[in-house]
């Protein structure tokens, strides 16, 4: 907190408003004292310039093209680090020592299998439902299941539920994947890394062994990783919200998990490689480069430019090295999508229009390119994303459960409805 303060002059009254100072970042103007001084609120739809909350796991820097988790950048994780060790790092707040490191990656890996009557759920789902849909109702029935971590007050609860969540969301999202598929549950190894046991648990069978290939392990991981938080978003705040009401860990999730379903969040990577399909062949670019450049035209490009990047997603160049690298595995270049996506980016990257509009490609570009790849289908790509994003929803819960001051979030309205107004009797309308 700084000295310095903000005046606001309403009528022939003014009011002091302290301002804070964050690490890094810009300054904020504290408010909480505004309506009950001045009988007045602020209006901020989306409360895209309101701070809901303090927080010290992860900045962002749109103007720059920057992303901390803890302070460290992205690039530096995603070049050094693995999935669980940044796992570690959010919920935690640093990076662990070896020790540390591998007494988490045994609890995870200990708590990966799900209760076998959990199994009844997804035949309650219809075969063709979207596995957000099955994972929404899932997640939400853990609360039935582990009695023993629902006490939100006793920190050591909230242990067991961050890591049994953190362990079993990939269990989870891949039993909706093979229930979706007509295939037999696969149960987890305690032999493979966190990313590799998931591949395994989506494409094993039981007829044959599934040899999990390292670069394609090494791309899921990454994909994790990049995802696993991202400061204040829709979803984040979603778990914020419902975890300001005391609801136990599990209920936050499953909230967590249906905003995280909308397409203009988790469902970005599936919109743009729905996208890339519409156009079809590499002929057809022309066409619907012109769309885009047209304000009139209702199209947009999918998987270009952010609305918190103003200048690129320093997650994009890490995720574009695995997309080349999983591509090149594959031997899959001459996929008529990807041809798509390659010359859609060439383009992204040399033409004015875009450059001038700083509309590079996002990391649901590159993301959406690597899983189709993998061989998931579209329906996959955000269960994937709630997969990734879990451990950054556990690790800002904690961080709120423990603020001493927490309050039940409470936003207000401009209201713009009618002015009271009398009942009037049936008969006399």
């Amino acid at each position: 907190m700084t000295n310095r303060k903000a005046t606001l002059r309403l009528d022939d009254k003014e009011y002091d408003l302290p301002v804070l100072r964050p690490t890094i970042g810009p300054d904020v103007v504290d408010i909480r004292k505004l309506y009950g001084e001045a009988d007045v609120f602020t209006f901020d739809p989306g409360f895209t310039s309101t701070a809901a909350c303090e927080s010290a796991i992860t900045y962002i820097d749109g103007d720059k093209g920057e992303l901390l988790y803890r302070g460290y950048p992205i690039e530096q994780l995603a070049e050094k680090s693995t999935h669980l060790e940044v796992c570690y790092l959010l919920l935690y707040g640093n990076l662990p020592t070896a020790d540390q490191l591998a007494d988490f990656t045994a609890r995870v890996t200990r708590h990966t299998m799900v209760h076998e009557q959990m199994h009844y759920f997804f035949r309650g789902f219809r075969r063709d439902s979207h596995p957000m849909a099955t994972m929404v109702g899932v997640v939400g029935a853990m609360s039935s299941f582990y009695h023993d971590s629902l006490d939100i007050n006793d920190p050591w609860q909230r242990e067991v539920a961050a890591i049994r969540m953190v362990a079993k969301l990939p269990t989870i999202a891949a039993m909706a994947y093979k229930y979706s598929m007509g295939q037999p549950f696969v149960y987890p190894k305690n032999s493979l890394s966190y990313a590799g046991n998931f591949l395994n648990m989506c494409f094993a069978v039981p007829a044959e062994e599934y040899v999990v290939s390292p670069i394609l392990e090494k791309a899921m991981d990454r994909i994790m990783m990049l995802h696993a938080d991202h400061e204040q978003n829709a979803s984040t705040s979603t778990v914020r919200l419902a975890g300001s009401s005391g609801a136990n860990p599990f209920a936050c999730i499953a909230a967590g998990i249906a905003c995280l379903w909308g397409p203009a969040h988790g469902g970005a990577n599936q919109a743009c490689l729905e996208m890339l399909k519409q156009i079809g062949t590499v002929d057809r670019i022309p066409e619907y480069i012109a769309k885009a450049k047209d304000k009139n035209s209702g199209f947009r490009l999918m998987g270009f430019g952010h609305r918190v990047y103003k200048n690129f997603d320093p997650r994009a160049k890490v995720m574009k090295e695995s997309a080349d690298e999983v591509l090149d595995l594959l031997g899959i270049h001459n996929n008529p999508t990807l041809q798509v996506a390659k010359e859609l980016e060439r383009i992204a990257l040399e033409d004015e229009y875009f450059i001038s509009k700083k509309l590079y490609p996002n990391v649901d570009f590159y993301s959406g390119i690597i899983l189709e790849a993998m061989g998931f289908p579209t329906s996959m790509f955000t269960p994937i994303f709630a997969i990734s994003r879990t451990v950054g929803w556990i690790s800002q819960w904690k961080e709120m459960i423990a603020e001493k001051n927490q309050k039940i979030g409470r936003p207000r309205q401009l209201y713009i409805g009618p002015d009271r107004r009398d009942y009037v009797d049936l008969r006399n309308r």
